[in-house]
């Protein structure tokens, strides 16, 4: 019974590695540009913008990340719009990152003080200067520990991305076997 629980262990852990790891860091750093634009648009100016970014994240944050990945294995195939179970993984896993990581992207550029706003623009740079070179990274630094969270509780959501491919594979010989009697 231990060879046997031995035996399997190493070639499952390894199994999980291959997939789940690469599909964390990959989710993450896309996740990440993702929340940028998306904190960026919160804060924007035009209504509109600040409109469409805002009820995103309200979608995203407001839906389990199972439904989402549910309807982007299941419901965009029905459309036409067909993924490999790995990238609709990183595809559903990247757009949940993307909302959670810009709050607190937002949170971290809203936390930064009046005066770091006006002190570059005294300087003469534009408002993209101060955006890149002093606002960003002051609120990397703030937003480095709840990023940090983030990653590591991205760690477990691939599971969920390996049980909609289980179902598939489950279900997938079922409607075989009920498309071929069918049509007999």
């Amino acid at each position: 019974m231990v060879k046997l629980f031995l035996d399997s262990f190493w070639p499952m852990v390894l199994a999980g590695i291959k997939y789940s790891i690469p599909m964390m860091l990959i989710s993450f750093a896309l996740g990440l540009v993702v929340a940028l634009f998306v904190a960026l648009g919160r804060n924007s100016k035009i209504k509109i913008i600040s409109g469409i970014c805002a009820f995103y994240v309200w979608i995203i944050r407001g839906t389990p990340l199972l439904v989402q990945l549910f309807i982007i294995f299941y419901g965009l195939p029905s459309v036409g719009i067909v993924f490999t179970p790995f990238v609709s993984a990183i595809l559903g896993l990247t757009i949940s990152q993307g909302a959670y990581n810009s709050e607190v992207i937002r949170g971290a550029i809203a936390g930064i003080q009046k005066g770091q706003y006006e002190a570059p623009k005294s300087l003469g740079m534009t408002k993209g200067q101060t955006l890149i070179h002093v606002i960003l990274p002051q609120a990397a630094l703030t937003a480095v520990p709840a990023l940090a969270n983030s990653f590591i509780s991205l760690l477990k959501d691939p599971d969920l991305a390996l049980k909609i491919l289980i179902l598939n594979l489950l279900f997938k010989p079922l409607h075989t076997f009920w498309s071929f009697n069918i049509r007999d």
